[in-house]
């Protein structure tokens, strides 16, 4: 069964925030709102164009404030479109040979909103689209609505929180696969391998993440032939999509039995993690909770230097407002789900939590992290 609007949009809490800004209109053209506000998941090539600002395949998605939405699309992607979108308006142009954007001009002048005010995502929108959009709708005002898009979203629905736990499963079920697989001379890449693959044939359209031994001291460098050897500590920070929605969890484990030290620099770690959890609670501020991280590491000897303690997920991308990162004056809400990784070298967790008024509610709650992982 097709989604409906109300499945994925709060719809009333978009409206409030178009007339806060005086928006007759929203223009989506970013992966994180236009699926969002379309209930659509491109996959492979299709989410490539969607990423890249300057396609010659670009869509849009165009939300007024009253009416109808509409989606344009080029041709090869309009058939998943009708199929899957809940958005019931299409207006399909033929990619290189017209420019998406000129047939963005064409529909907003056709929806009467050739001179309205329209919000646009102005960290995505090209300087050259922006420029023919200027040329073709003179009368047309433009500001920005990304910070109105990111309010939107961070505060989930039901069946965005469904899609969030399926994800989360899918991701905990493939460390739990294949960590005990793990074995001295496994290379880096082969157990990313694993992992991705187990996440793929599980459902997910998109998986992606970094893991490395202790030993190879540069993350987030690519995966690779470097081996694994008895007692390595394992790090991991990955995100498994389902249907535009991740899993997104960090595990620690060790090759063979952890070590006194091991297990002692983990509980640290762990302590620390927990305690920051407690505090997603509405009304606080992203800048308190990482600050609360960084005064608990210094207390035990530690200086946090990450930038960030922790981000909000949602669709498409996911690390989104608000940032548990330093001075973010931005407040937590009950229904925004945050996945919290307070961290220091390769003793990495990070789980998915729902923000609830009586606390956190875990959210990937099937590979416990009390302990370290022992593979083999």
């Amino acid at each position: 069964m097709k989604a409906t609007v109300s499945d994925f949009v709060q719809t009333e809490r978009l409206a409030r925030q178009m007339d806060q800004h005086g928006l007759d209109a929203i223009v989506a053209r970013a992966g994180i709102n236009f699926t969002y506000l379309s209930g659509l998941v491109y996959p492979g090539t299709l989410a490539r164009h969607l990423d890249l600002a300057d396609s010659p395949r670009g869509v849009y998605l165009v939300w007024p404030r009253t009416g109808e939405p509409r989606m344009v699309v080029n041709a090869i992607a309009e058939g998943l479109a009708r199929r899957d979108s809940f958005i019931e308006y299409f207006d399909v142009y033929e990619g290189y040979r017209e420019p998406p954007v000129e047939r963005l001009a064409k529909v907003i002048a056709g929806m009467g909103l050739a001179e309205s005010e329209i919000g646009f995502e102005t960290n995505f929108i090209s300087a050259a689209d922006w420029e023919i959009l200027r040329s073709r709708l003179p009368r047309m005002r433009g500001s920005d609505s990304t910070d109105l898009m990111d309010t939107v979203r961070a505060v989930k629905t039901a069946t965005e929180l469904d899609r969030l736990k399926r994800g989360a499963d899918l991701l905990d079920q493939a460390y739990l696969t294949h960590f005990p697989t793990v074995r001295p001379g496994m290379r880096e890449r082969d157990l990313h391998a694993a992992l991705v693959a187990h996440c793929l044939t599980g459902g997910s359209e998109f998986t992606h993440g970094i893991l490395n031994s202790e030993r190879n001291t540069i993350p987030y460098a690519g995966e690779s032939d470097f081996p694994f050897a008895q007692g390595d500590a394992i790090r991991t920070d990955y995100v498994a999509y389902v249907k535009g929605y991740p899993g997104h969890q960090s595990r620690c484990a060790v090759l063979g039995t952890p070590s006194a030290d091991q297990n002692r620099e983990y509980a640290v770690i762990r302590d620390i993690y927990r305690a920051a959890n407690e505090l997603l609670t509405p009304g606080r501020t992203a800048g308190e909770i990482y600050q609360f991280v960084v005064e608990r590491f210094a207390a035990v000897g530690m200086a946090y230097t990450s930038m960030l303690a922790g981000h909000s997920v949602g669709a498409w991308w996911h690390q989104q407002e608000p940032v548990i990162s330093r001075d973010n004056p931005r407040r937590l809400e009950q229904g925004m789900v945050m996945a919290m990784e307070p961290h220091v070298n390769h003793w990495h967790i990070q789980d998915m939590f729902v923000i609830r008024a009586d606390g956190p509610e875990l959210i990937s709650d099937q590979f416990p992290t009390e302990t370290i992982f022992a593979c083999g």
